[in-house]
């Protein structure tokens, strides 16, 4: 069987890193990217990582494309993707990564130019959400563009689907600590979003809103009036933390909720959830491939019903390898 061919669009943080996380696969290949950025700068950005080191792979410019490991990529710098032509190159699938096409009628563009399939790497207003293991199988053939919801829902949907399975969430309030993305500003300065928004990021602690409690709703429905949060930005430049504190239905322990994350991290949701005892920190998961490693020492009790959960995700490597993921899936439908 041939190798699944993406396209990636947008060639930014998520981008790079779906890129990165393609050379670790034996069963994708990137064969196109669309980014305004010129070739050599897109080559550099590729090459070379402040978080995520030097890529593994040879990264030349051969005859105006980008070969990396001895394959071609074609790039292009088209502002419209209806021109894009992805099928002449062979993108069955297009990772929509600008942060910009994130509608239905919007990523059509993408389908328009000769995609099969569309994964959106961020929350949609209109497209079909979908986590790995939580929801994914619920997609349809029809599908045609789906979304891979955020990095945040990616790590709290995993967890909140085995407690509410396990023993039924009442009522959860999280929070993830996150660190810095490229909408942030280094030094103060206006923002569209809030006040608060515009503050330098290397030198505050700073509160802000997130979707991802509501966007988990929607892939687990059950939740839906049950589940809410927000966010705190931290001066780190990758690698998050969610803090859930929920109130199940049924009465258990500590030590049991983790004897069951355990085993569902070594079963069906092996891969996508973790779960650790080691006396970790951040810097520990750069890089890592799961979206939600469970910190079963972090985690407290306070009685039964009454807990707090905390569990670490690399934002930018995690969620970038369950797109790829998503997106063979959808490929297959």
């Amino acid at each position: 069987m041939s190798n699944l061919k993406i396209g990636i669009n947008g060639f930014g943080r998520i981008g790079r890193m779906v890129f990165r996380a393609s050379l670790r696969r034996d069963d994708i290949d990137i064969v196109a990217i669309n980014d305004l950025l010129d070739l050599e700068h897109l080559a550099y950005l590729l090459k070379y990582d402040s978080v995520h080191g030097t890529v593994d792979a040879s990264v030349e410019i051969v005859n105006g494309h980008l070969v990396v490991d001895g394959k071609t990529v074609r790039i292009t710098a088209e502002r419209d993707p209806k021109n894009l032509q992805w099928d002449s190159i062979g993108a069955e699938v297009v990772a929509e990564c600008t942060g910009i096409f994130t509608s239905l009628d919007m990523a059509q563009s993408h389908i328009d130019g000769g995609a099969k399939k569309v994964v959106i790497s961020a929350p949609s207003k209109d497209a079909p959400m979908f986590v790995m293991g939580v929801n994914h199988e619920d997609a349809k053939a029809t599908d045609n563009i789906v979304s891979n919801a955020s990095c945040t829902t990616n790590c709290l949907a995993p967890l909140a689907k085995v407690l509410n399975d396990a023993y039924g969430i009442e009522e959860a309030l999280m929070t993830t600590v996150h660190a810095v993305t490229a909408t942030q500003m280094t030094v103060d300065g206006p923002s569209r979003k809030d006040y608060r928004g515009g503050r330098s990021s290397l030198l505050n602690i700073i509160p802000a809103s997130t979707g991802a409690a509501k966007a988990v709703t929607k892939v687990i429905p059950s939740l839906q009036g049950k589940i809410t949060g927000m966010a705190f930005r931290v001066p780190t430049a990758d690698v998050s933390v969610v803090d859930l504190t929920v109130k199940l239905a049924t009465e258990t322990s500590y030590d049991g909720v983790m004897k069951t994350i355990k085993a569902a991290s070594e079963g069906s949701l092996k891969g996508i959830l973790g779960y650790t005892e080691e006396l970790v920190v951040s810097q520990d998961f750069i890089g890592d491939a799961r979206t939600s490693i469970v910190d079963a020492n972090a985690g407290i009790e306070l009685n039964g019903s009454f807990f707090k959960f905390v569990t670490w995700y690399d934002n930018e490597a995690g969620y970038s390898n369950k797109l790829l993921d998503l997106a063979a899936h959808v490929s297959q439908l």
